[in-house]
């Protein structure tokens, strides 16, 4: 097994002693950060499919974010003198009526280990915060919906036609949670759906 496959296996195995040496050593070996980093992001993605699939569940899955998070504060260093520390700003939140975090953080640990430099607005965030934000800070690259319950469907249907008629450009509106589907999110004009946190990673990456 290569040292980019062990990085892969300890991160999805949410082995987070183990990891930061693996990552190293990697880079010992002369593997590029960009290409270490890739098998993270993948490796969260497997973690992801599993995670909806039933197999596993949030601790397991935090557990593997967490040990993601360690192999990056090994690349960060080299990603930096690399030139190539960001990938951009993603806002994030749970749209408002929604309550619910645990979702929303997994996202914001995925997308913060992925490259992007997260801006996390909480839950119940109504649309116009969302513009606010944006406004704020015109560098952002992807903006990150939460719904975890049916009933919140609406808030984030007016949030993201809010958005999109703002007239606003040069990021990219991904939606995700429990009650949302791919035909949801096309029917409210969002560019993406992201069906968990691992997934929201690799789709954040692809749009940028």
């Amino acid at each position: 097994m290569s040292k980019i496959d062990e990085v892969k296996a300890g991160v999805a195995a949410g082995k987070t002693k183990v990891v930061p040496g693996l990552v190293q050593e990697a880079l010992n070996e002369g593997q590029a950060a960009t290409a270490i980093l890739e098998a993270m992001v993948e490796a969260m993605g497997v973690v992801g499919d599993k995670f909806s699939s039933g197999e596993i569940f949030v601790p397991e899955m935090l557990v593997a974010g967490k040990a993601m998070q360690k192999g990056v504060e090994v690349l960060k260093p080299v990603l930096a003198n690399a030139g190539s520390v960001s990938l951009g700003k993603c806002i994030i939140g749970t749209v408002a009526g929604d309550l619910h975090d645990i979702g929303k953080n997994l996202v914001a640990l995925m997308i913060g280990s992925a490259g992007f430099d997260v801006i996390d607005l909480g839950v119940d965030v109504p649309a116009d915060k969302f513009i606010e934000t944006i406004k704020a800070n015109p560098d952002v690259k992807v903006v990150a919906c939460s719904a975890l319950l049916t009933t919140t469907m609406p808030a984030m249907k007016e949030t993201v036609e809010t958005i999109k008629a703002s007239g606003l450009t040069g990021f990219k509106v991904i939606v995700g949670g429990a009650p949302i589907t791919p035909e949801f999110a096309s029917l409210i004009g969002a560019d993406a759906y992201a069906r968990d946190a691992g997934g929201a990673a690799v789709k954040a990456k692809e749009l940028v």
